[in-house]
């Protein structure tokens, strides 16, 4: 497993271009930005290239600048919004030569949404045979009616896509926050995990300031 400085969080003081400096300095090889589309994608390329270091992850949808929801796999409706948005953050991923994406499911419920959500990722995952799409279930405490809230609804979407490039995303603190355990949900779900993103609960600090047994064997 290589560490990956999340520039989203880490060295939040700093303009956005001067935390890769602050990564590279820390040691870090690999780094990642939720929603690095802010920043022309050359910039964002400079600044990797000057620190050395690869973005191994970012977010897809892009921003909705018009102040709506992110995230729209899940989303009944939205199937074309869905695919432009996929299109969009592919080439900024290629631009930028991320391997991993991560595919947000936006606000929604129901079996419906279900069959939205695996329809949408099939489509994407044929889009993007070269790249790794991620899912990962967020907490309510954090994204309220997100759609992608549970581990074992994550991992059924996953076997049901069947597709080579989908896989799941592990986050301690949503896992702590949804599941009691952490370590544990892990456990049952690190073959299928791709990306991992550690952070303590409640309060999303650093490892070993909150409740999560980081140590546990």
């Amino acid at each position: 497993m290589k560490p990956a400085a999340n520039l989203s969080h880490l060295w939040p003081d700093l303009p956005y271009l001067d935390r890769f400096d602050a990564a590279s300095a820390a040691g870090f090889t690999g780094v990642e930005v939720l929603f690095p589309y802010d920043v022309a994608a050359k910039h964002t390329q400079r600044a990797l290239v000057q620190g050395g270091l690869q973005m191994v992850l970012i977010n897809a949808p892009p921003p909705n600048y018009t102040g709506g929801p992110r995230g729209f796999a899940a989303v009944p409706g939205d199937e074309r919004r869905f695919a432009y948005d996929v299109r969009r953050a592919l080439r900024y991923a290629d631009a930028l030569r991320v391997p991993m994406v991560h595919i947000m499911s936006g606000k929604a419920s129901g079996s419906h949404a279900r069959e939205v959500m695996v329809s949408n990722l099939r489509m994407a995952c044929a889009a993007a045979p070269g790249v790794v799409l991620t899912i990962e279930p967020l907490c309510p405490e954090m994204q309220p009616d997100y759609f992608l809230n549970d581990y074992a609804l994550a991992a059924d979407i996953i076997a049901q896509v069947n597709a080579p490039n989908l896989k799941l995303q592990f986050g301690s603190f949503h896992a702590q926050m949804i599941h009691g355990d952490a370590v544990a949900t892990y456990e049952t779900y690190h073959e299928i995990t791709a990306h991992v993103q550690l952070g303590d609960t409640p309060a999303r600090g650093a490892p070993g300031s909150g409740d999560v047994d980081f140590a546990a064997p």
